[in-house]
């Protein structure tokens, strides 16, 4: 996934908020850590305003199931 699609998914899920956007979210990040890293990952935390939103914090590792 390239980090252009991330942020058009992310930024959906933001847009809607609730449960089932957070956990589309965490596994939108995962991929994002799978293939970018960490930086990636805290820079759409940060972008998004995750932390606010989910609860998602800087430097936590996501994975997928």
């Amino acid at each position: 996934m390239t980090l252009k699609k991330a942020r058009e998914l992310i930024s959906t899920q933001a847009s809607m908020g609730g449960g089932y956007n957070r956990n589309g979210a965490r596994l939108i990040l995962a991929e994002v850590q799978r293939e970018h890293g960490q930086t990636a990952v805290d820079q759409l935390i940060r972008e998004f305003d995750l932390e606010t939103l989910f609860g998602f914090k800087t430097g936590v590792v996501f994975k997928a199931p």
